[in-house]
């Protein structure tokens, strides 16, 4: 016979034994935690692979002369930092020497360039786009960054997406089919000013697809890469409004690669956002992740703790994470290419001693 008391008792007995909603939302965000821990045996060398290894310079492409990648068959070639305002010094009138320069030495010795365009910086005092942007016609060009100290070209204004289709259109008539790949930065940017009625988080996801199908329009042979990894108006995996999953989604339809800076495996806000992505994702199109400034360490460059140069006085005592990060790429991730920065001194303590042919 079923009594209040034995109903009173089922009750209680629930309420101990499941889980509660916030215990489940917080499993949901450390899902990853530790999935780099299967990878913690890996060894130097690294496993063969069938990824494709290039040396990220960012905009130092004098220190690409005389370096070990020449010499090291596994290294498939440089991937270097060229800004608008360097390709477009004014309006209409392009200069793609610099590039012509490092594609010729990387080619004299059967090596590969691989493009990043550069629209947005990292510094406070550096605008990456030209100065004829910085108009009324164009609402000023560029803005504040609303994630980190820098600049962002102003992608979700049509006038400037114009003059950014055709650069894109004149670095394809020119280089596809001949370099390896041209990526566009990351999409973790957005406006700082509060009067900029022309931006919202809506028509940020929509820029950037279309500057994604201006790119694949422009170099139908070569690879094309979107670098996304987070997205204004949105954390996951609590405010999930779909804008990066969107541009996930809009790569594989129209056959952009898709990609990202900071290999951190621990670190929860990437193990949410293009870690988790890319790893539930089913992709035919190329994938490919960067390890930059500080990821050696466990850091970004945008860390306020991370100073580069505190931190390379203590490098040999630095424990070499290459290994790890490259499994973790290869097996977790699938990616099919890997941008290693060329930091002083990890790349040559770490990087590049896993990647010789002499090992």
């Amino acid at each position: 016979m079923i009594t209040f008391k034995n109903c009173l008792i089922g009750i209680m007995m629930c309420l101990f034994t499941l889980p509660s909603f916030s215990e489940k939302e917080y499993n949901k965000a450390n899902r990853y935690a530790n999935a780099y821990q299967k990878y913690l045996n890996a060894n130097c060398p690294l496993e063969k692979d069938e990824i494709k290894h290039f040396v990220y310079f960012s905009r130092n492409r004098d220190q690409l002369q005389n370096h070990s990648l020449i010499n090291t068959e596994r290294i498939a070639g440089a991937q270097i930092m060229y800004s608008w305002r360097q390709l477009e010094p004014s309006e209409g009138e392009y200069d793609f020497s610099i590039i012509h320069e490092d594609y010729e030495y990387l080619l004299r010795h059967k090596k590969s360039l691989f493009i990043q365009l550069q629209d947005v910086s990292f510094q406070a005092t550096y605008k990456a786009v030209p100065d004829y942007l910085l108009s009324e016609e164009y609402d000023g060009g560029c803005v504040a960054s609303a994630e980190e100290e820098g600049w962002v070209a102003k992608r979700w204004n049509k006038n400037v997406q114009k003059r950014w289709a055709l650069l894109l259109l004149e670095l394809g008539r020119e280089f596809d089919g001949l370099i390896e790949g041209i990526n566009l930065q990351e999409t973790a940017a957005g406006s700082s000013d509060p009067h900029d009625t022309a931006f919202n988080y809506e028509r940020y996801a929509e820029c950037i697809k279309e500057n994604m199908l201006a790119l694949k329009k422009a170099f139908p042979k070569s690879v094309t890469m979107q670098y996304a990894n987070f997205m204004p108006g949105e954390w996951l995996p609590w405010d999930d409004k779909g804008y990066l999953r969107s541009i996930y989604e809009y790569g594989e339809k129209i056959g952009v690669g898709l990609g990202g800076p900071d290999l951190m495996v621990q670190r929860k806000g990437q193990l949410n956002h293009l870690i988790a992505l890319m790893h539930e994702g089913d992709f035919s199109v190329p994938l490919g992740i960067a390890i930059q400034d500080g990821n050696y360490i466990g850091k970004t460059g945008a860390d306020k703790d991370y100073n580069e140069h505190a931190e390379n006085s203590s490098s040999a005592e630095s424990p070499n994470v290459v290994p790890l990060l490259h499994a973790f790429a290869k097996d977790f991730l699938r990616v099919n290419y890997m941008f290693w920065v060329n930091q002083a001194p990890y790349f040559d303590m770490h990087v590049a001693p896993c990647l010789s042919d002499n090992q």
